[in-house]
């Protein structure tokens, strides 16, 4: 019997994108069997595009949820109460999901036997560019297939792999990089990663500027060559401290400097 597969997609004022990103949850060739939409205190009109997709689609069974602790853990948190069987995707509220992502998702699952599935992030309008990185994520996930290669726009779990890694929490994990913490749980607990070239999404472009929400290069070198068997001393004594000293806590993640550029 095919598993159940849910969505969860935390948000927070995303009213210029978050309409497109559901029509593209919403034309999957995999319909969802649930969507999980969990507002994580927008001030604008986010919540009532969540609200009235889902009283146009019943049918995907969609729940509106609110989480006013500020910060994406707390909301994923949220969403995910109550999932605890078959396939969870984690979505990004600005990111365009192709029709068969859910599809591509589900057989990875059956092929691998995963306990997570990763996507890779493209640009929508570089065709060649997109090729490019579809190619070297494919490269990169099969010489090091126990990292992270894609963010948390791209991420479904067997949501039972996921809770016995702990899940999403900010008190575990208060900083970004969340989507490459997470995943170290789930190798830790004895999970497979799966990736495939054809696996892919539409991530946004927005942040050119991503210094406040990311790692260094060198911290990102370093994540490549430290043995998996010291990665706990990488993220928990290494990582963590410096990301505190810099303040990269994940409420960095709501800042949107976009929008003092113009831009919604």
């Amino acid at each position: 019997m095919p598993q159940s597969f849910a969505i969860v997609l935390p948000f927070f004022n995303e009213e210029r994108f978050l309409a497109a990103t559901l029509a593209s949850l919403a034309a999957q060739t995999r319909a969802p069997d649930r969507i999980v939409l969990v507002d994580n205190a927008s001030t604008d009109a986010s919540p009532g595009i969540a609200r009235a997709f889902a009283a146009a689609h019943a049918a995907l069974n969609v729940e509106v949820r609110l989480e006013p602790r500020p910060g994406k853990a707390s909301a994923l948190a949220l969403g995910l109460a109550g999932l605890r069987d078959g396939l969870v995707a984690t979505c990004d509220a600005d990111t365009f999901y192709p029709p068969d992502y859910l599809a591509r998702a589900q057989a990875l699952f059956e092929r691998t036997g995963a306990a997570a599935v990763l996507a890779f992030g493209v640009p929508g309008d570089d065709p060649a560019k997109t090729r490019l990185l579809r190619a070297k994520g494919a490269a990169m996930a099969m010489l090091a297939p126990t990292q992270t290669h894609a963010g948390g726009y791209g991420q479904s779990f067997r949501a039972g792999a996921l809770h016995a890694a702990g899940g999403f929490s900010p008190e575990r994990w208060p900083y970004c990089l969340m989507d490459h913490e997470i995943m170290h749980r789930i190798v830790r607990n004895g999970g497979r990663l799966a990736y495939d070239i054809n696996h892919w999404c539409v991530s946004s472009p927005r942040r050119a500027d991503r210094r406040r929400v990311r790692w260094t290069l060198p911290e990102r070198l370093f994540y490549h060559i430290v043995p998996r068997s010291s990665r706990d001393w990488f993220f928990y004594d290494y990582l963590g401290p410096r990301f505190a000293a810099r303040r990269l806590d994940a409420l960095a993640l709501r800042e949107q400097p976009w929008k003092r550029a113009g831009q919604k």
